[in-house]
């Protein structure tokens, strides 16, 4: 069973999203591939395909409200999991290039076949921690984009990630719910890791809850002895 083209390129064109047959073919061959892995291996407890529509790929490409997509524009995807939401940006927006990275090999595994039956170019999945990723000189400071839809809360996640930004480039999470207090409290450790909160884009899903897009612009070089090594970012936030 596929995905709701329909669905989905209506909602998409409703935020101004164009999606022609190649990328919709692309996305229900995902949804397809996602279902049947996921027997195999746990990626998502999302199975039911219009809700992967919705809750994965328009939630994803959603993206475009909060910074323009450029062309060879480049992204690093941050705990991406099963590919969100890196892959339906690699998907609607074809000529972005896009790194996937993740610390679980059994993932890695799943995205590049992913990768191979939808023939996809210009993408790679990379199996590593974001801790000691930003390190190596090849991706530190080199990404116009950073995305994560990884669960962490604002601190945290800034460190992972703006490390992998260069300076003038944005670093964007997709975050649930109400964030004011996440935003009070990660402002000052934004500021040390090089960027500046500029604001949230928040939205809806067909009903569901609120989504946000948390808009960080990297705005100065990345200390050198960030992100902190394994485990500290995250039992030690910085403020």
């Amino acid at each position: 069973m596929g995905i709701n083209r329909e669905l989905l390129l209506e909602k998409a064109e409703e935020n101004g999203i164009l999606l022609d047959d190649n990328s919709l073919d692309r996305f229900d061959e995902y949804s397809r591939f996602l279902i049947e892995y996921n027997e195999k291996v746990n990626l998502t407890a999302i199975t039911d395909p219009e809700e992967i529509a919705i809750k994965h790929f328009l939630d994803s490409i959603m993206l475009t409200k909060a910074i323009e997509i450029k062309k060879n524009a480049t992204l690093v995807d941050v705990g991406t999991g099963a590919g969100f939401p890196g892959i339906p940006l690699k998907i609607a927006f074809p000529n972005l290039k896009v790194t996937l990275l993740d610390s679980l090999n059994k993932r890695i595994n799943f995205l590049n076949e992913v990768i191979q039956a939808l023939e996809l170019e210009k993408i790679q999945a990379v199996h590593g921690r974001a801790e000691d990723a930003a390190h190596d000189n090849v991706s530190r400071e080199t990404f116009d984009f950073c995305v994560s839809r990884a669960v962490a809360n604002l601190s945290t996640l800034s460190e992972y990630c703006l490390p992998f930004v260069k300076v003038g480039g944005w670093f964007v999470p997709y975050k649930s719910g109400k964030l004011e207090e996440e935003m009070k409290t990660g402002k000052g450790a934004i500021r040390k890791l090089g960027g500046e909160l500029e604001d949230v884009i928040s939205f809806h899903l067909a009903n569901e809850d609120e989504r946000n897009l948390v808009r960080i612009h990297k705005t100065d070089r990345t200390g050198k002895k960030y992100p902190r090594k394994a485990g500290t970012p995250s039992r030690e936030p910085l403020k």
